[in-house]
C-alpha cells in the first residue's frame, strides 16, 4: 500500500472549500444571481398554465422531464393554487415571482418562485372580463415592484387599481377600457379604449377632456394623487389639476379621491387608431403605442410615441404618475401592429396586412416590421405566420420567437389550399442576424412562449399542449425536440421560464 502524501488532507479540505463557495456558500445553496436553491432542487424550471383541470405544474427544462432527475416518476407543481382556468403568466424572475390570471373565475395570484407556491391571492375590485377571443392578453398587469395591480374590464366599463402596500383597492369609471400597459419603473400605467380613434390636436398643450366624453380619447393614464391634490379633488370626480391643466375622466373614491384617470393628449403630429397596447424604450424615455388599424376595424396601423418626461409626471406621486402625457409622433406601419418588443434601439413589430389586390384580396398576411427608433424609420419587413400576434420573446442564437392565434385564417393557409408549399403554423422564429424566417407546421394557436436562455431551447404552448424547439434551426426548418416527458393532461395556455436572469424573458408586458 502506498503511503499518502502529508498534503492529502489539505488538498481534500481545499477542494471542499471551493465546492462550498461555488455550490453551497457553507450552508446556503445558491444557483444564479445569488438566488437560493428552490425546494424542488431544480435549476431550470418552466411553469405551465394548465386549464381543465386547473393547475400550475412545472418541469425541469434542462432534462425536459416532469420529475426529479434522480427519480423515474413523479411531478412538480406550484402548491396552493386554486384559481380556475389559468390563462396567462406575467413572468418576473428578477423578483422571484410570477402573476397568474385565471380566466374562468377572474382570479389573480402572485406565486413565489423561491418557495414554489402561491404567496398571495390578490382580490381585484370590479373583477375582470372573462372573454379572451377578442380582447388583448394585457387586460391586467402587476408592476415589477409588486406593489400595484391595474386591470381593465370592458364589460363593466371599469379600471381597477390595487395598491398593495397602501391597502387600497378601488375602481375608476371608463367605458370600454380593455387593455393595460405599465412601464418597468411603474410610473406610467396606460389604459386603452376598445375600438377607439383619436385625432391629432393642433394645440401642443395637454388635452382637457371636452364634455368629459370618453369617446373623445383613446388612451388614458392612471394617476395616484398627492395629499394636496386629494384635498382639491374632494367630491369632484372630474377634477382639473391647476398645475398640469388636465381634466380627469374620473376620480375615486369621490369623497376624498386618491386616484384619477386622465386622458393622454395628441399633439399636431400624433393620433391613435384602435390602440391596443404599449411597449417602452429600454432607456425609459418613450412609450410606443401600437395602433392596430385595419386589423381591428380601423384605418391605418401605426405606432405613436409618448415622451415620458419629468414635466409629464405627477410630482411627489407614487405608482402611476403620468398626469400630463402628450403623444408626439405617429409612424405608419403598413404590415400591421398588434405586438412589439425591443432589442436595443430596434423595435420589432408584428401584425397583419390586409391584402387589397390579387388572388388573396380581403385576406390578411402576417408581417414582421423592423423599426429603427432613433430614426423613426422602417428598416425592413418580413413575411411571418398569419393570425393575431400576441406573444413575442427573444431567445438564444439571435432569435426572436413570435406566437399568434387563428393563423389558419390568413394568406398562408389560402396558399396551401391553392397548392403552394408553405407553412401556415402559428409559431415563427426570426433570426435577427440573418433575417431568416422559419414557420412551424400548424399544430394550433401559439398562446405561450418561454425562452430557456443559455440552453438554446424554447418552450411553447401550442394547440393546448407543451412543445420544445431548438433555437438552432436545421436546413429543413425548425427543430422540434422531444416533448414526451413534459406534456400535460389538460390544456396548456401559457409557459414561463421561472429561472430566467431577466424580466425581459416575458411575453406579458
Amino acid at each position: 500500500m502506498k503511503k499518502r502524501s502529508s498534503l492529502y488532507p489539505f488538498v481534500v479540505l481545499g477542494s471542499v472549500f471551493v465546492v462550498c463557495l461555488v455550490m453551497s456558500s457553507c450552508g446556503q445553496e445558491y444557483y444564479v444571481d445569488g438566488r437560493s436553491l428552490p425546494p424542488s432542487g431544480v435549476l431550470n424550471r418552466v411553469v405551465i398554465a394548465q386549464q381543465t383541470p386547473s393547475a400550475l405544474p412545472f418541469v425541469d427544462a434542462y432534462y425536459d422531464i416532469r420529475h426529479a432527475y434522480s427519480a423515474s416518476s413523479g411531478s412538480f407543481s406550484i402548491s396552493g393554487y386554486s384559481g380556475n382556468g389559468p390563462l396567462t403568466i406575467e413572468n418576473m424572475p428578477e423578483q422571484l415571482g410570477g402573476a397568474v390570471y385565471g380566466e374562468f373565475d377572474g382570479s389573480f395570484d402572485l406565486i413565489s418562485y423561491a418557495q414554489e407556491k402561491v404567496s398571495t391571492p390578490i382580490s381585484v375590485a370590479g373583477g375582470l372580463s372573462s372573454t379572451t377571443e377578442d380582447s388583448p392578453y394585457n387586460g391586467i398587469m402587476m408592476t415589477r415592484d409588486l406593489n400595484y395591480v391595474y386591470a381593465a374590464n370592458p364589460s363593466s366599463h371599469l379600471v381597477s387599481v390595487v395598491n398593495r402596500s397602501g391597502g387600497v383597492s378601488l375602481t375608476l369609471n371608463l367605458p370600454n377600457a380593455y387593455g393595460i400597459s405599465v412601464n418597468p419603473g411603474g410610473t406610467v400605467a396606460l389604459v386603452f379604449v376598445e375600438n377607439a380613434m383619436q385625432a391629432q390636436n393642433d394645440s401642443d398643450k395637454p388635452s382637457v377632456n371636452p364634455g368629459l366624453n370618453p369617446a373623445t380619447f383613446a388612451v388614458y393614464s392612471v394617476v395616484q394623487l398627492t395629499a394636496a391634490q386629494q384635498t382639491l379633488a374632494t367630491n369632484n370626480p372630474n377634477y382639473v389639476d391647476p398645475t398640469y391643466g388636465t381634466e380627469a375622466q374620473d376620480c375615486e373614491p369621490q369623497k376624498l379621491p386618491t386616484w384619477c384617470i386622465f386622458p393622454v393628449g395628441t399633439g399636431s403630429g400624433a393620433s391613435f387608431d384602435h390602440p391596443i397596447k404599449a411597449v417602452f424604450s429600454p432607456d425609459g424615455t418613450t412609450a410606443y403605442v401600437l395602433n392596430c388599424g385595419p386589423e381591428c376595424g380601423g384605418t391605418t396601423a401605426s405606432i405613436t410615441t409618448i415622451p415620458i418626461t419629468a414635466s409629464a409626471l405627477n410630482t411627489g406621486s407614487y405608482g402611476g404618475s403620468g398626469i400630463a402625457l402628450q403623444a408626439q409622433t405617429t409612424i405608419p406601419i403598413p404590415g400591421g401592429a398588434t405586438d412589439a418588443d425591443f432589442n436595443g434601439n430596434t423595435l420589432y413589430i408584428t401584425g397583419q396586412q390586409l391584402q387589397t389586390t390579387g388572388a388573396y384580396a380581403g385576406d390578411y398576411a402576417g408581417v414582421l416590421t423592423v423599426v429603427n427608433t432613433p430614426a423613426n424609420s422602417v428598416a425592413g419587413t418580413y413575411s411571418i405566420s398569419d393570425g393575431t400576434h400576441n406573444r413575442m420573446v427573444f431567445g438564444d442564437d439571435n432569435t426572436l420567437w413570435i406566437g399568434s392565434s387563428h393563423c389558419a385564417q390568413g394568406v398562408r393557409y389560402a396558399e396551401v389550399q391553392a397548392g403552394t408549399n408553405v407553412q401556415f403554423g402559428c409559431l415563427t422564429m426570426f433570426n435577427t442576424s440573418t433575417n431568416a424566417v422559419y414557420v412551424d407546421p400548424y399544430i394550433g394557436d401559439a398562446t405561450g412562449i418561454a425562452a430557456v436562455t443559455g440552453l438554446h431551447k424554447i418552450y411553447t404552448a401550442e394547440g393546448g399542449q407543451v412543445y420544445i424547439y431548438s433555437t438552432i434551426p436545421a436546413s429543413g426548418g425548425l427543430v422540434q425536440l422531444d416533448n414526451s416527458n413534459v406534456t400535460v393532461t389538460g390544456t396548456a395556455t401559457d409557459v414561463a421560464y421561472m429561472d430566467a436572469t431577466s424580466d425581459a424573458d416575458n411575453t406579458i408586458y
